[in-house]
């Protein structure tokens, strides 16, 4: 996010006053002329820049600050409304290889009841430890996607990091094969009429992509970046290890936003992108295009997706009531039968 200033001039009476840590400003009397003095400036507590952006709270919601809306996340939507049975599968997998991995030490675990236990928590968390070294590559790539935007160099550390190396040559190897010229990155969107809120990847332009696929060159493209899987490696059902079909579900809904925010904290109408997107998989020995469908007939899905969300979250919890209990006893009765 774009740094907060440290001052900033309140609309309402038109003095500049100090911004809070928070990017609100600061409680202030009303200073335009003829006015009361003795009481609080109305614009007080007006968010200032990037603060206007909404963020996404820990319970999966965000808070447009313009309307007071709240917006489910598209993410959580996803999480909710269509269960990934690939992640099962994954997180099983690094289970059982972090399990034989440290065997001996298992073996050594299993003469204490308390070892035992903990080593089993930590064998159970092997798939959050991967998805956080995943994390902070991901936060890696969109760095460098930043730096691209604004023209700036790109962090000394990542360009310095052993591990990270081979992920940013591969990110670069793909921006120049494709003459790639970001418009975005890590911009947050809004759809009112369907009552959520999303952070897209990135935004961009590509001429060898436009002539591929017979457009104009100024057309816009919605990216997403996945790290995980390996080159040309195919599922059980035959999906792309680490690129999935909920990727283009989770493009249509960013498509289909009404609104979005710059870095400066304006609101503005969300610009068209075109109905196909692409899914960038960077590994440390190249990387693969996909394309992504992400028009209109993906977003209906999306649509039905957020309503079995909507169940999950909203119905079901009170779909299933206290057990009956027979005419002519009591609980008092059932609890000592039991």
């Amino acid at each position: 996010m774009a740094d907060i200033p440290a001052r900033a001039t309140c609309d309402v009476c038109g003095i500049e006053q100090r911004v809070t840590k928070q990017g609100r400003l600061r409680k202030h009397k009303a200073g335009a002329s003829g006015a009361d003095r003795s009481l609080s400036c109305t614009g007080s507590g007006t968010l200032i820049g990037p603060a206007r952006i909404p963020r996404r709270s820990t319970a999966g919601y965000y808070r447009c600050h313009v309307t007071g809306e709240y917006l489910r996340s598209v993410t959580t939507v996803l999480s909710k409304g269509s269960p990934k049975e690939a992640l099962v599968h994954w997180a099983a997998k690094l289970s059982a290889e972090s399990a034989m991995e440290h065997l001996p030490e298992l073996v050594r675990a299993s003469r204490s009841a308390d070892r035992a236990a903990e080593l089993t928590k930590w064998i159970a968390r092997a798939h959050t430890r991967k998805r956080d070294e995943r994390a902070d590559l991901g936060t890696a790539v969109h760095e460098v996607i930043e730096a691209k935007v604004l023209g700036t160099p790109i962090p000394d550390e990542i360009t310095s990091s052993e591990e990270m190396a081979p992920f940013i040559a591969a990110f670069e190897e793909f921006v120049a094969d494709w003459q790639v010229e970001f418009t975005a990155s890590e911009m947050v969107v809004a759809n009112y009429s369907e009552s959520y809120a999303g952070t897209l990847d990135y935004m961009f332009r590509s001429a060898p992509l436009s002539r591929l696929w017979s457009l104009p060159a100024e057309t816009e493209y919605m990216g997403d970046t996945k790290t995980g899987g390996e080159l040309d490696e195919r599922t059980y059902d035959g999906h792309v290890r680490g690129v999935y079909p909920e990727a283009g579900v989770q493009l249509s809904a960013y498509r289909r936003g009404e609104f979005c925010w710059l870095r400066d904290g304006t609101r503005v109408p969300m610009p068209l992108a075109h109905s196909v997107g692409v899914v960038l998989q960077v590994r440390p020995e190249g990387y693969r295009l996909y394309p992504m469908r992400c028009g209109d007939d993906v977003f209906k899905a999306f649509c039905h997706i957020r309503h079995v969300a909507d169940f999950h979250t909203d119905t079901a919890p009170h779909v299933v009531g206290d057990a009956l209990t027979p005419p002519g006893s009591t609980n008092a009765t059932r609890n000592e039968a039991a």
